[in-house]
């Protein structure tokens, strides 16, 4: 397991690029966001994808979600953006909102759990979409830590509780915590409420009035 250094603020290539080589590699690869460690493999790629689930011990039909670095990325992860989709992305990406979408099929049929859907949003981290633009797709953004133990804000808790099944972690510095982004379904013309977050739900309604 490697630990690289990246700045927060401002990353620099050679860190990014040892991930991203990692990720091609069908590496599993722990970096921050704008809420906590998340673990990135390749969303389309069988064997990281069960490498993921293997070093989570994660439920089969619990679903994975993803990041993207813009919405030409969340574009190619979904079969289609409704009106809604856009509207909210255009309101709070960056930021903790995740959006579920109709799945593309060219994503591992496991990271959607038991549906045909994916979860997806672009973080307000210069770090994880550096990550996603480098690698040239979205990535998985799953918490970095093991089903039912606390999520990782630093590099150090990321390290103690799943070091052995990393290939790399990027270490930013600690994350702000806090709660997890929301979930919203957005699939239709009204949202529906996944789960509660960072971004409240009555802030989502009042975008929409």
């Amino acid at each position: 397991m490697q630990r690289v250094t990246v700045d927060s603020t401002h990353p620099s290539d050679a860190p990014i690029q040892a991930a991203v080589g990692e990720l091609s590699r069908s590496g599993l690869v722990a970096y921050p966001t704008d809420t906590l460690y998340g673990l990135g493999v390749d969303p389309r790629d069988p064997e990281a994808v069960a490498h993921l689930y293997r070093v989570k011990a994660r439920p089969a039909h619990f679903a994975i979600p993803l990041i993207a670095t813009d919405v030409a990325q969340v574009e190619i992860c979904a079969a289609r953006l409704s009106a809604l989709a856009r509207h909210l992305a255009i309101r709070f990406w960056p930021g903790p909102l995740t959006l579920v979408l109709d799945a593309a099929s060219t994503l591992d049929r496991r990271i959607l759990g038991d549906g045909g859907s994916v979860a997806i949003r672009v973080p307000a981290h210069k770090v994880a979409t550096a990550l996603a633009r480098g690698f040239g797709h979205a990535i998985t953004s799953t918490s970095a830590n093991r089903s039912g133990f606390q999520p990782a804000a630093d590099a150090e808790s990321v390290v103690a509780g799943i070091g052995d099944g990393v290939a790399l972690v990027l270490d930013g510095g600690p994350t702000a915590g806090g709660p997890p982004s929301t979930i919203v379904d957005a699939r239709d013309d009204v949202p529906v409420l996944v789960r509660e977050g960072a971004v409240p739900w009555e802030r989502v309604l009042q975008s929409l009035a």
